[in-house]
């Protein structure tokens, strides 16, 4: 039973988190010299 417990607020601290997370706005802007320099970013 404790370890059914642990198991669900683990869970829900995991859900917790991704919905804080996915309400967040994030802009990337980058200074644009050559296309080979972002190259990761792409990736």
């Amino acid at each position: 039973m404790t370890t059914l417990r642990s198991i669900a607020a683990g869970a829900a601290v995991g859900l917790w988190g991704t919905i804080a997370q996915a309400a967040d706005d994030v802009t990337l802007q980058l200074k644009w010299v050559t296309q080979a320099q972002f190259a990761g970013y792409y990736v």
